[in-house]
């Protein structure tokens, strides 16, 4: 059974920092790639970052680069969101995904976690 857990959200005052993680089980972690998406009230899914099976290769959402980190530890079967100098704009639920390919679109992911809520405070 595939599971995605993603934690570490919370309730932040803008211009802190906020490290998200995502536990994945049930599937051969370190063959797929894996993203990080957000959904704001009323808005649609937004891709954040990739992250290739190796983690070599990463690419961001131009309003989170340089901002946003994604990495992974496939010994841990983990997946992790480094946030700083967060906005109050971020305020939105974060999802973990898997696909086997390298892809920015949302639509395209295999398997999505729960969500974990990030809310940033002004």
């Amino acid at each position: 059974q595939v599971q995605l857990v993603e934690s570490g959200g919370g309730l932040v005052q803008a211009g802190a920092s906020l490290r998200l993680s995502c536990a994945a089980s049930g599937f051969t972690f370190s063959t797929y790639a894996m993203g990080w998406f957000r959904q704001a009230p009323g808005k649609e899914r937004e891709f954040l970052a990739v992250i290739s099976w190796h983690g070599a290769a990463a690419d961001y959402t131009d309003s989170v680069r340089g901002r946003f980190t994604i990495s992974r530890d496939n010994t841990q079967n983990s997946l992790y969101l480094q946030m700083n100098n967060l906005k109050p704009e971020d305020t939105a639920v974060y999802y973990c995904a898997a696909k086997t390919t390298y892809s920015f679109d949302p639509d395209a992911y295999d398997y999505w976690g729960q969500g974990t809520q990030v809310t940033v405070s002004s």
